[in-house]
C-alpha cells in the first residue's frame, strides 16, 4: 500500500487542470441495503495507507471515535467511517487511511482499498437532493465507473467538525463586525459544514453573501450579475465585491473557476481568495499561478474575516496582492 501513494506529492501537478485522482474504499457490507458500496477521497489529503495499528481507547469520546494512535511520535485520533456512517458492517476495518489537511492528521478506518482513479472533476457530478438531504450532506459528489459502480465521494470535513469537540463559540469570537451591506461576496463550496461556517462570518461581520455548491454553478451566478451590469452600465466589481472559492467541488475545481474570472476582462477588480484545507504551500503556489490574490485556510473564521475585511478595502488597501499565508 505504501507503493500505492509513494508518488502523492508529484499528483499536486494535476491542479490547475480540472483533474483529480482519488483513492477507493470500502465500508463493508452495508445491512440495510446489503452491497458493499465504493467512496472515494481526494488523493491530495492521504498521507499513507497503512494496516490498523494497536488503538487506545480514550474516555468520553464519540462513538465513531475509536481512540487515538502513535504515528512517529505524533498523536493521532482515530475514527471508524462506518461507524459514523451508520453502516452496520459485520468485517473489522484493518486498514487506516491517515490524511492530512488544514495542519491537522487523523486516521479514518475502512474495511479496505481498492486503487486510485484518475478522473477530471467535471465527471464528478453534485449528488440529488434527497441524497443531499437524507445524508445530511455526508455524500459531496458521486461519479461513475466504466464497470457501472458509483463512487461517493465523502465530505470529511463534516465528519471531522461533527467528531472534535471544537467550540463554535470561541472559533468566531475574533470576527468583528464591520457593516458593511454595501459588499457581496460570492463564495463556493461544496461542504455544507465550509459553507454554513462562510455564511455565519459574513453574518457576524455584516456583508451579504451569494453561495454555489461548487465552480460551474458560481460561474453560471457570476455571468448573470456581468450580464446584468452591462445592461445597467456598471462595473461588475460594484456588484461583486470578492469571490472566495474552495479548490476542490465538482463539475469545476477552484482553479478553473480562478482562471476563467481572471482571464475575463469583465471582472476586472474582483479579488479572488482561495478557501481550502488543502493548505500545502505547493497548492498555494498553484493557486497563485492561476491568478488568486490570496489564500486563507479553512475553519479559520477570525482569519477569514481580516483577509475580508482587508480585501474589502476596509483599512484602504483592496485589491492590493498579498503573498500566499
Amino acid at each position: 500500500m505504501s507503493e500505492l501513494l509513494k508518488s502523492i506529492d508529484a499528483r499536486t501537478k494535476l491542479a490547475g487542470t480540472n483533474k483529480l485522482e482519488i483513492l477507493l474504499f470500502f465500508l463493508g457490507v452495508d445491512q440495510r441495503t446489503g452491497r458493499r458500496e465504493t467512496y472515494g477521497i481526494n488523493v491530495f489529503k492521504v498521507r499513507e495507507v497503512m494496516r490498523t495499528p494497536l488503538i487506545t481507547a480514550a474516555p468520553e469520546m464519540p462513538p465513531s471515535v475509536e481512540g487515538m494512535v502513535s504515528l512517529r511520535g505524533a498523536l493521532v485520533p482515530v475514527i471508524d467511517l462506518a461507524k459514523y456512517s451508520g453502516i452496520s458492517a459485520g468485517t473489522n476495518r484493518e486498514i487506516m487511511i491517515v490524511t492530512e489537511y488544514n495542519g491537522h492528521t487523523q486516521g479514518f478506518l475502512v474495511e479496505g482499498v481498492d486503487t486510485i482513479l484518475r478522473l477530471d472533476w467535471s465527471k464528478m457530478r453534485v449528488p440529488p437532493e434527497m441524497l443531499t438531504a437524507q445524508t445530511g450532506g455526508l455524500v459531496t459528489a458521486v461519479t461513475e465507473l466504466d464497470d457501472g459502480r458509483l463512487v461517493m465521494m465523502m465530505d470529511v470535513e463534516k465528519v471531522l467538525s461533527e467528531t472534535t469537540s471544537i467550540d463554535n463559540e470561541i472559533m468566531f469570537r475574533g470576527v468583528v463586525p464591520l457593516d458593511r451591506p454595501d459588499c457581496t461576496v460570492f463564495y463556493c463550496d461544496d461542504s455544507s459544514v465550509a459553507r454554513k461556517q462562510i455564511e455565519r462570518t459574513l453574518s457576524v461581520m455584516g456583508v451579504k453573501g451569494l453561495s454555489a455548491v461548487n465552480g460551474r454553478q458560481m460561474w453560471e451566478e457570476m455571468e448573470k450579475v456581468a450580464t446584468y451590469a452591462q445592461t445597467v452600465g456598471k462595473p461588475v466589481s460594484e456588484l461583486i465585491s470578492l469571490v472566495l472559492t474552495d479548490i476542490e467541488m465538482p463539475e469545476m475545481d477552484g482553479y478553473i473557476l480562478t482562471k476563467k474570472i481572471k482571464s475575463d476582462p469583465r471582472f476586472n477588480g474582483v479579488p479572488v481568495i482561495m478557501h481550502s484545507s488543502l493548505s500545502g504551500m505547493s497548492n498555494q503556489k498553484l493557486g497563485q499561478s492561476v491568478g488568486v490574490d490570496e489564500y486563507v485556510p479553512k475553519f479559520e473564521p477570525q482569519r477569514l474575516s481580516e483577509t475580508l475585511a482587508r480585501r474589502l478595502g476596509v483599512d484602504g488597501s483592496a485589491n492590493v496582492p498579498v503573498t500566499a499565508a
